[in-house]
């Protein structure tokens, strides 16, 4: 156990004495807890993090936008799309996406470490129940959409193949979400497929530059941003184990999009066809002044350039085909290869740039009471995981309709957007959309033949409740089998169950 005497003198290093003024009052069990969290604490590291916090909180409220001259649209040899391309050159991608699926080259990697506040929940977002008929959580939609891709490639190929799923937690998230994955059996994946590993956390730090005690025996710390994705993945020989299953690609995304495809087939393929080491997922935006991050590029490299770097003159900015020119919306869903990773992890991961966070933290003051600010009044420091495209030698975007694959579950419902019931509403709609497609027809209760979806999923319910289990259809393929020409009621629940029984009504 660290000595307070060895532990003050790497604070008194660092600048950061103060963290110690309650221990003497402290019982020995809290006491014992905090001495150890501190001894953590590289003091060099804590001296400049500090440093950064409290030079960047000068800096407030941010940088300026950038210069429109430094800013270029990606050029159009590296962008693809799931919706313009024809039907060969679709089909040609997702072949060569199953095919590396097959052939076990394929991880998923889930950015997890994030709680659900906003939510109003003090669980992991993942654990997250957005009221659908079928009571799914986010956890439980992704894996099942594992197992179905592993599935439909093990069928295409002749042989069965794995996705590993890695899953990056923080200190906050880990142990719920090990005990909820224990308790639903893992949803049915293997145990020894589903690897857990820990991000690291960071002081919060007051704009004066001193770490903030959020109580007398625990400092205030916060993940340092999905971009500690590449520390972590050092930390804990992610790589490593990567490399002995054989992957080569990895598909990164975060929790909270309830429609993403993980991993993508079409995605993946066009990755690997274009000969990519590094490539996102991108959306159209919804308009000039949608608050979402675009990927373009800065002084000729890539790069997702904040809403507020733009500035709304840029934002506005027309293409010669009428739609925006800064148009290629950041959705948090990635492609790397492992090399590519590697060398991140090796070279450049020390190169990247904190973002600041100012946040209401709350502390205790000088006589011990605990406060819960009103304003904000301290820095958090984070990475982010886009922060990488720069050092990619061939990076490339991949655009997809954002009513099949975008939807980001952020906020209670008392929000205006991205909240559990526009979440529900879009995949609801979407699932109402697939079986129009594999000829489905819904009834209203007086037998008479319901519409097409109308309006936007986001503003309003579809005509039919219909959900899909992803163990039957991953994206829609296969439903003529239970569908076509048949006539259902709302709501239809097309489960495994359900989608046998049918198939034995139609034989």
């Amino acid at each position: 156990m660290a000595s307070e005497r060895a532990v003050r003198g790497r604070l008194q290093r660092a600048g950061q004495e103060h963290l110690l003024r309650f221990c003497a009052e402290l019982a020995p069990g809290p006491r014992a807890a905090l001495l150890a969290e501190l001894a953590e604490l590289e003091p060099d590291a804590l001296r400049e993090h500090c440093r950064r916090a409290a030079a960047a909180s000068a800096r407030a409220p941010g940088p300026p936008p950038f210069p429109a001259a430094r800013l270029r649209p990606l050029p159009p040899e590296c962008v693809g799309s799931a919706s313009r391309a024809d039907p060969e050159t679709r089909r040609r991608w997702e072949d060569e996406g199953f095919r590396q699926i097959a052939l076990n080259k394929v991880a998923v990697l889930l950015l997890a470490g994030g709680q659900g506040t906003r939510l109003g929940v003090t669980y992991p977002k993942g654990m997250y129940r957005v009221g659908l008929p079928s009571q799914k959580t986010l956890y439980q939609l992704q894996a099942e959409r594992i197992r179905r891709v592993e599935q439909l490639a093990s069928e295409r190929h002749g042989s069965p193949c794995t996705v590993p799923w890695y899953i990056m937690t923080s200190e906050f998230t880990l142990g719920p979400t090990a005990e909820f994955f224990k308790e639903h059996n893992f949803f049915r994946l293997d145990p020894a497929n589903v690897v857990m590993f820990e991000q690291r956390l960071l002081p919060a730090v007051s704009f004066d530059g001193r770490v903030i005690l959020e109580r007398k025996d625990k400092v205030a710390m916060a993940p340092d941003g999905n971009g500690g994705l590449y520390q972590a993945l050092a930390d804990h020989q992610v790589l490593e184990d990567m490399a002995r299953r054989g992957v080569e690609l990895v598909h990164v995304y975060c929790v909270d999009n309830i429609l993403v495809r993980l991993p993508d087939p079409v995605f993946l393929g066009f990755c690997v066809l274009q000969g990519a080491d590094c490539g996102a997922k991108v959306v159209g935006k919804a308009c000039p002044e949608e608050p979402v991050g675009v990927v373009c590029q800065v002084d000729g490299v890539p790069q997702v350039v904040e809403y507020s770097e733009i500035s709304p003159q840029t934002a506005s900015q027309r293409a010669p085909d009428g739609g925006l020119l800064y148009n290629a919306g950041n959705i948090c869903n990635h492609f790397f290869t492992r090399g590519f990773l590697q060398t991140i992890c090796r070279e450049f991961e020390p190169l990247l740039e904190p973002h600041v966070a100012v946040k209401k933290v709350p502390y205790v003051d000088e006589e011990g009471n605990l406060v819960k600010p009103l304003k904000p009044n301290g820095i958090k420091m984070e990475k982010f995981v886009f922060d990488v495209f720069p050092f990619a030698k061939n990076f490339v975007a991949f655009e997809v309709p954002r009513e099949e694959e975008f939807s980001p579950l952020k906020n209670a419902d008392s929000a205006a957007r991205d909240t559990p019931t526009t979440a529900r509403r879009a995949l609801l709609a979407q699932h109402y959309r697939w079986a129009l497609r594999a000829g489905a027809h819904f009834l209203d209760v007086h037998g008479a033949q319901l519409p097409e979806l109308p309006g936007l999923p986001e503003t309003e319910d579809p005509p039919a409740i219909c959900e899909i289990s992803p163990l039957v259809s991953y994206s829609g393929e296969g439903l003529e089998m239970y569908l076509h020409e048949r006539e259902f009621q709302s709501p239809l629940i097309l489960d495994v169950d359900q989608a046998r029984a049918l198939l034995l009504q139609g034989s």
